[in-house]
């Protein structure tokens, strides 16, 4: 199974969290007692659908057929102030990243960011206070409880946004997937025409002294993108996370190298102007067709204050420098 078929970004799941218990309407009756006071005890709450980060999972794939989510419902309060027991939670494991909304609404519920971190997605119903709780000084001994609360059933979308510390951006084709495939132990499928990554590869980059850091090579962009055309929002939304961006333009673009970028970048604002503070970084792609004096000379036209590298994934050539730039670019912050 290649890493593009058990990427799942996106599922909808029905969750029915736990009815809560009824409160007990018990009167206090023993041998030497006809007549007791109210001594029911509380219901126990129904169970809730709870999310919980796991810093160890990459993808949504384990839900993607759980299309139901039920937790118990909690039970009945007993005689002598007995508490009914709470309904188990069930807790749905995900990866860092992971935002959750309401599928009616569409409305964001959370997001979770830290391996442990646990939300509630959808809570159990309370469970009834028993009869003791009503007692006054007018009313004795009351005969009635309150009902558990009932548990909700509701749709709920859950969506990744990818947690790395580089993302690559750049048009189909712009040698981003071969760069992942050289510089991690990554296998994206690569071909030559437009859209082969059609879901985010990630790769672990060795560094020095046993340091690693995650690229996320994003789906190609394309000019219009940020208005839905191509591959559109559900693609950019991954960028969202990273902490640096590397832009690629290929040395044989048709444009220059500096026309590229800013395209590239004028999606980027398009779509969320937040991006725009994100540190950059900028490599120029298949260099090894390019002589110094050609190096020289596109030098003079690249976009002005931000840092540049000219690589070669197939010659392996400016690798170490720009896995250099980019530790030192994570790591500024």
């Amino acid at each position: 199974m290649s890493q593009g078929s058990n990427f799942v970004d996106y599922v909808k799941i029905c969750c029915r969290s736990g009815h809560g218990g009824a409160g007990s309407a018990h009167l206090h009756r023993d041998k030497f007692t006809s007549k007791g006071g109210p001594d029911g005890g509380d219901g126990g709450r129904g169970g809730h659908i709870i999310l919980k980060g796991n810093s160890q999972l990459w993808t949504l794939l384990h839900l993607k057929y759980r299309k139901h989510v039920i937790a118990e419902n909690g039970t009945p309060g007993g005689s002598a102030l007995k508490h009914g027991k709470n309904g188990t939670d069930e807790i749905l494991e995900v990866p860092l990243g992971t935002i959750a909304r309401n599928a009616e609404t569409g409305e964001i519920l959370f997001e979770i960011t830290r391996d442990g971190q646990t939300k509630i997605l959808t809570p159990g119903g309370r469970g009834g206070l028993g009869n003791w709780h009503f007692k006054t000084a007018t009313l004795q001994t009351p005969r009635f409880a309150q009902p558990g609360e009932p548990g909700k059933e509701e749709w709920m979308i859950l969506e990744l946004k990818v947690l790395a510390d580089v993302g690559l951006v750049g048009f189909p084709n712009a040698g981003k997937s071969t760069l992942l495939s050289v510089i991690s132990a990554a296998k994206p499928e690569i071909a030559d025409y437009p859209f082969t990554t059609i879901v985010p590869n990630l790769g672990i980059v060795s560094y020095r002294d046993g340091k690693s850091f995650i690229v996320a090579d994003i789906p190609g962009i394309i000019e219009g993108a940020s208005q839905g055309k191509g591959l559109g929002f559900r693609f950019l939304r991954h960028i969202e996370r990273n902490s640096v961006l590397l832009f690629m333009v290929p040395a044989d673009t048709s444009r220059t190298i500096r026309q590229e970028y800013e395209i590239l970048l004028h999606e980027l604002q398009q779509y969320n102007a937040e991006l725009m503070h994100k540190p950059r970084l900028l490599a120029i792609t298949k260099s090894d067709m390019l002589d110094n004096e050609l190096i020289a000379e596109m030098k003079q036209q690249l976009p002005a204050g931000i840092p540049f590298v000219f690589i070669s994934s197939v010659a392996q050539t400016g690798l170490t420098e720009l896995k250099d730039m980019l530790w030192k670019k994570i790591n500024e912050g």
